[in-house]
């Protein structure tokens, strides 16, 4: 037993084996932390070096003697960095690991003339006195520097640590004179300060050299200008340096941690413990330690209404009403495909926490409460109680749990952001950017619940996959072929205010919200996907989730030089909206046209990141200015482009980056052998989505060094030289091809490259036999890769036959990998996935690929092209396929857009249902008057059915007019001729019940037989005659419309989960939507013709 501050703590008697999930930075008082763990580094001192590198096992030992300085340094210190880490034991109990011991550092480089000196001095035998003297006088200037510049500088008796001299070398460029250098190390108290100390080196640091350097002696030298690794976020510094992943299982011998009692725990985790930094030891991801814990998942939705029943509710304002949480664990054995449901061995508890009384729902547990504020308060111990690991659900970050925040703060309900595994941390809303190249800007919401992992499942798509929409009607219809019952937030105040069986309706939808997010994260693997991504990479799980693609090859980057002694200089980042551009891949020109006989396509297999192998291409590799006059020729690769760039070959210096790829691309062989050598599909799963991490990330290296702005070390000569490679290499694949075979060499054709686009070719041999071609390409493929520096590969991976080419980056064929059948239809770059095309384009678009591939019928192709553009001019086509849907952003763009000027029009209609800023507001565009821009005509679909307003289907020609125009132009001399004709002449326009005209016009009575104009009655003469048939068919005719009503019915009837209740649902994502509103429409007007026929007759 030890005794801190008269508190005692117990040593742990067994081994601690737990998965780390979660990783946060912490400061704590020194004296809260048992007096083991802080003597640690002074025991591990006197133990010596060679006692820790016997008892640890890792190589480099992770405890330096600039941590052990720095440790000892610190002890004046009230307050000291601490490092948590939040797991999960293979039993399911949650742990807290208070890390100890480990302080934040950067680098700077010592200037060659005092390097010289102070080598100098140790030959001579006086190094360690003189070098003792830089790094104090060095520390005092920077210690002094943070004093008067850091904010929390007064309340640290010492803010640097530590300064110590280490020979590493620069990441950047090779020299033949670049030696070892020597480098200062610079051990600060807190990593707060690390940023103000890495802005002193870059202003230049001025220290002033004591006696005993000769001619330096009492001169005044300026320090390089170049911090090196004081960038690096201070939890990801600790994982590189303890060599720790993302997701990894750690363990801590017996008798090297000590167990909080529980009058001292922090948490709110069944276990929780300190250690000291060096005691941490990451298991291997190999057998048992690969495999995940039970991992508890908390998917939650919440329901909330306006007070006045007026727009959309406010947090401030407007209460909630409802919260449903579904519980699931995750764990071995269990089936991803499968959803959730209930009673299943997954679901653990379905719970709807509801205002006012509610009727009970099978399977779930229905809480009521009279009071909000006790409702919410019940909510967040339900949380702590449950502990999850994972919190879920669809956008609950930027809605549900930032409105139950702001609403609880509102009530002054206290304790409701109490969420996290943390006492003594509430949850906080901040706004934040999210920027990445690759995935673009968005302004979220941040609200940090530490120790457990924040799943925003809309984020997660969105990341993900290119959707027309990203509703999660939209989205489950995509994934789960299923919608569900969509009530519009202005309907949910009645329900609200109705019965407990009303009160019940919003209840099943509710948990219908939570439960989605769940089948949806289980369907596309997402847990998987980004474990393994976590553990790939190195690093932490939430930095996947919250910061973009960059700091994910920073973190392999920065294990791997700290294996090879390099250290990373951290560039100044390029401001504003600057982005170098440089030449990238090439897209030899298409011979465009329509192909009937076989194309092969021949890829290169990983190509960037084999070129750096191939290459030596690397940052440390890089030759610059007068160096490469210094260099045997033979020992180096100079690239072709302009200006030309040159590295050196890997039997002088092998580069970090091709390291990197080769280690990732060799494990990623290994994972997919397991993969096919495992049996259950629960390892299967974790080793997909590991050998698509490693492939990801593989294919990720590249585009860090090609980005100038926001990246973390970009080199345009090294992104340059790989896409110059990759250009010669296409061209060179191109000219061999169509040197080789040919009927001069014995073949039966010429083979032609008709297309080469970054990494692929496409072969035409001049065969009709698929099988032939396969052949060809397997030849080709085998004969052209043996020609390049391996490991550069050429593979054949398919054939297209037809092939449709229409332009660059543009293309469709029907994809065979056998012989015998083929795969799909494979397209790139057309128009079936815009968001701002209706889904009458994607349709229309798929069908003649399909026609013209599947089918081979270009002329049948032609005639459903002039079918439905018939069909468009005369009103025929089902309004749900015209509807155009775009998210409302704002009120105020600088430019007209037609969905924002609607919902200003809706405002005025009805501000009680109009959109607001987050809702997707759905159109069509109507006809208007000669000049009317189209942001004028832009009108809500079923304001159109009721009124009958004429569809400007001239608008939506044109939109058709584009895409299919690219497709036809490969089999038509003259497409078009498709968008004229005797087709386009007959045109039906509906007569609008508004307007300023229809105020004028007096309509006619028509003859419900002919639609002759009539004085009055039902019939013109010449059909009253015929009144029984003409009856007997509008009779026919309302039972089918009632019929399909009946069915559509039933059918939004199922999908809300009630046969009793009636249909509210406004999902206008769903097609059934507008065809039921049609349908209605339909039956009202016949209903009102019938009603004619039966005023006129006895009958």
């Amino acid at each position: 037993m030890l005794v801190v501050c008269g508190l005692m703590f117990a040593a742990g008697d067994e081994d601690r084996i737990f998965f780390q999930l979660d990783v946060a930075a912490a400061t704590a008082f020194q004296h809260s932390s048992p007096e083991s763990v802080l003597k640690r580094p002074i025991q591990l001192q006197q133990q010596g070096q060679g006692q820790l590198a016997a008892s640890g096992g890792r190589n480099p030992p992770i405890v330096t003697r600039s941590s052990l300085a720095a440790a000892e340094a610190a002890k004046g210190n009230s307050m000291a960095p601490m490092v948590r880490l939040y797991g999960v034991t293979a039993s399911g109990l949650s742990v807290m690991c208070n890390v100890h011991g480990f302080y934040p550092y950067c680098y700077c480089e010592c200037p060659a003339a005092l390097a010289a000196a102070m080598r100098q001095a140790a030959s001579a035998g006086s190094g360690a006195w003189q070098q003792n003297a830089i790094t104090e006088a060095l520390r005092c200037v920077v210690d002094d520097y943070v004093l008067k510049s850091h904010a929390q500088g007064k309340t640290y008796d010492k803010r640097i640590l530590d300064v110590r001299c280490e020979e590493k070398e620069s990441l950047m460029y090779y020299s033949p004179s670049k030696a070892k250098q020597l480098f200062f190390r610079i051990t600060a108290a807190s990593p707060q300060m690390i940023s103000g100390i890495r802005g002193f080196i870059e202003s230049g640091i001025r220290l002033r050299i004591p006696d005993g350097f000769g001619k330096l002696s009492g001169q005044q030298v300026v320090l390089p200008e170049t911090a090196y690794e004081a960038n690096i976020p201070f939890v990801l510094r600790y994982m590189v340096d303890s060599d720790i992943t993302g997701c990894c299982w750690i363990r801590v011998k017996k008798g090297r941690y000590s167990i909080r009692p529980a009058s001292l725990r922090e948490s709110r985790c069944q276990e929780e413990f300190d250690v000291h930094y060096a005691d941490i030891e990451a298991l291997p991801l190999r057998g048992e330690w690969q495999s995940l814990p039970p991992l508890r998942m908390l998917s939650f939705d919440i329901e909330c209404v306006k007070n006045n029943g007026q727009g959309f509710p406010e947090a401030q304002e407007d209460p909630v009403i409802q919260i449903s949480s579904i519980v699931e664990e995750q764990r071995a054995g269990r089936s991803h495909n499968k959803a959730a449901s209930d009673g299943s061995d997954e679901t653990l508890c379905r719970v709807i926490f509801t205002l006012h009384e509610c009727a009970p729902i099978a399977g779930a547990l229905v809480v009521w409460f009279d009071d909000e504020s006790e409702m919410l308060k019940k909510w967040a111990e339900f949380v702590r109680e449950v502990d999850p690991d994972f919190l879920t659900g669809y956008n609950c970050i930027n809605f549900d749990l930032c409105y139950l925040l702001t609403r609880a703060s509102a009530l002054k309900a206290e304790g409701v952001a109490s969420l996290s595994r943390l006492k003594s941390i509430e949850s906080r809303i901040s706004d934040t950017r999210f920027s990445s190249r690759a995935l673009g800007t968005h302004d979220n919401k941040e609200i940090p619940v530490e120790g457990r992992v924040q799943f925003d499942l809309l984020e997660l798509i969105r990341r993900d996959h290119k959707l027309k929409s990203y509703s999660l009607n939209y989205v489950s219809s995509e994934f789960l072929k299923e919608q569900k019952e969509d009530v519009h937030y202005s309907m949910i105040g009645d329900l609200f205010r109705g019965s407990p069986t009303t009160r019940r309706r919003i209840a099943v939808y509710c948990l219908k919200d939570a439960l989605l997010p769940l089948r949806l994260l289980n369907k596309l693997l997402f847990l998987f996907n980004y474990v393994e991504m976590s553990r790939v990479t190195g690093t932490p799980l939430t930095y996947l989730l919250t910061r973009g693609q960059q700091i994910k090859v920073t973190a392999q980057l920065l294990r791997k030089c700290r294996q090879l002694q390099y250290v990373v200089p951290s560039v100044k980042r390029v401001g504003g909206d600057r982005d170098d551009k440089y030449e990238g891949a090439t897209v030899l020109e298409p011979v465009k046209g329509f192909y009937d006989a076989p194309i092969a396509t021949l890829d290169f297999a990983s190509l960037y990141p084999s070129i750096m192998m191939a290459h030596n291409i690397c940052y440390s590799t890089l030759v610059k200015g007068n160096d490469i006059n210094t260099v045997d020729p033979a020992n180096l690769t100079t690239t072709t482009s302009n200006p030309r760039h040159t590295f050196v070959k890997a039997g002088v210096r092998r580069g970090v980056l091709p390291m990197i790829v080769e280690e990732l691309i060799a494990a990623r062989k290994v994972a997919k052998k397991e993969m096919s050598e495992a049996e259950d599909k629960f390892t299967k799963s974790v080793l997909n989505g590991r050998q698509l991490a490693l492939k990801i990330t593989a294919n990720s290296v590249y585009g860090y060094t090609g980005a100038t702005v926001g990246g973390q070390l970009p080199c345009l000569e090294v992104a340059t030289s790989i896409t110059c490679f990759g250009r010669d290499m296409i061209e060179y694949t191109k000219r061999r091809v169509e040197e080789l075979y040919t009927r001069e060499n014995g073949y039966a054709n010429n083979a032609a490259v008709v297309y080469g686009d970054t990494d692929s070719v496409m072969v035409r041999f001049g065969t009709s036999s698929i099988e032939d071609a396969m052949k060809l390409g397997r030849e080709a493929a085998e004969r052209i890769s043996s020609e390049f520096t391996r490991p550069i590969k050429l593979e054949f991976e398919k054939v297209y036959c037809p092939f449709l080419l229409m332009n660059k980056k543009r293309y469709a064929g029907l994809l065979y990998t056998n012989p015998t059948k083929f795969d799909k239809i494979d397209s790139k770059g057309i128009e079936t996935v815009r968001r701002d095309f209706s889904m009458l384009v994607q349709i229309m678009v798929d069908t003649v690929l399909k026609k013209m591939l599947i089918e081979r019928d270009v002329e049948n192709a032609k005639a459903y092209t002039r079918t439905k553009i018939s069909e468009l001019l005369q009103n025929k086509i089902d309004m749900s396929l015209l509807v155009q849907t775009k998210s409302l952003g704002k009120l105020d763009y600088d430019t007209k857009l037609p969905h924002v000027e609607l919902a200003k029009k809706l405002r005025k209609r009805d501000p009680g249902t109009a959109p607001n800023v987050g809702d997707r507001v759905s159109y069509v565009v109507i006809q208007g008057s000669k000049g009317q821009a189209q942001y004028e005509r832009a009108e809500d679909p079923l304001y159109v059915l009721e009124h009958n307003l004429p569809i400007d289907t001239q608008h939506y020609l044109e939109t058709l007019k584009g895409p299919l125009m690219r497709i036809f132009e490969g089999v038509m001399s003259n497409p078009e001729s498709l968008f004229s004709g005797g087709h386009t002449l007959k045109k039906t326009v509906m007569v609008s019940t508004q307007g300023a005209l229809s105020k004028f016009i007096k309509r006619g009575i028509q003859c419900v037989g002919c639609r002759a104009t009539i004085l009055e009655g039902a019939l013109c003469k010449h059909c009253q005659s015929k009144e029984g048939t003409i009856a007997a068919a509008k009779a026919l005719e309302m039972q089918a419309l009632e019929k399909e009503h009946s069915a559509l019915w039933t059918e939004c009837q199922r999908c809300q989960g009630s046969l009793l209740q009636d249909v509210i649902c406004v999902n206008r994502d769903c097609p059934i939507f507008y065809r039921r509103a049609k349908v209605k429409k339909e039956i009202a007007l016949l209903e009102e013709t019938l009603e004619r026929l039966h005023a006129t007759n006895d009958w």
